[in-house]
């Protein structure tokens, strides 16, 4: 059955406290609550380092079995070779090995930068250089990557079209992949918004798709209990 995988653009904040960490929470123990209430996170921490294989196993530690990581691919990769061949992504990809083996990894991102334009030749040979068992999404930030070229390319190597959405750049609901990667990127969502994006992700687990969806509001809990609102209320509408 189609999972829906929710949470925020990392946990370590103690702005949440005591909105949704409780007051006397030790920031050590952060993660440990979020997955008490959250079944993902994405991680902007890989975006600038490789992980060790000790703050792997921490996460790990922290979080139960079905609690997925989803991590940012190391600048190196989209800002640094820009998407060209390069050993550094397999060296990447085996620094996140541990999440993979033991199921614990949810999408790795690919954010684009939005200087970096419409590139079909250079995508195609890059997907055809990643692993064929773990989901790849990719955030295009220039508005030239968004064709039925890229699309087409995306899809045959089912890699996801993130929908990413903030003040800035929105991205057409294109679905390319068996899973959706959603990030939602805005100040603010009304009650009228929520109840949207709701309905969205059940109409795209229906449809068969596990959905990741991602609120930001790092300097709030908001996007924390926004997601925890998102998961009751596509649960509260019965079984699918």
């Amino acid at each position: 059955m189609p999972v829906l995988y929710t949470g925020t653009s990392g946990f370590a904040y103690p702005a949440w406290k005591p909105d949704f960490y409780p007051a006397k929470c030790a920031q050590k123990d952060f993660l440990a609550h979020y997955a008490t209430r959250l079944n993902a996170v994405e991680i902007n921490y890989t975006f600038r380092q490789l992980p060790s294989a000790s703050t792997l196993e921490n996460w790990m530690k922290a979080t139960p079995e079905g609690f997925v990581f989803a991590l940012k691919a190391h600048q190196r990769i989209t800002h640094i070779q820009r998407l060209k061949e390069s050993e550094f992504t397999q060296v990447f990809f085996r620094s996140i090995d541990p999440l993979r083996v033991t199921k614990r990894l949810g999408p790795v991102l690919f954010q684009l930068p939005p200087n970096l334009k419409s590139d079909p030749p250079t995508l195609a040979a890059f997907l055809e250089k990643l692993p064929s068992d773990i989901r790849c999404a990719f955030e295009f930030r220039n508005a030239s990557w968004l064709t039925p070229e890229v699309y087409q390319l995306l899809e045959k190597h089912t890699a996801a079209l993130c929908l990413a959405e903030s003040e800035k750049f929105e991205v057409p609901e294109v679905i390319t992949a068996p899973f959706v990667y959603v990030r939602l990127r805005m100040p603010d969502y009304t009650p009228a918004d929520r109840a949207e994006i709701a309905e969205r992700a059940r109409r795209l687990l229906d449809d068969g798709r596990d959905v990741y969806a991602f609120f930001k509001h790092e300097e709030s809990p908001a996007g924390a209990l926004y997601a925890e609102e998102l998961v009751k209320a596509v649960d509260s509408n019965g079984p699918r």
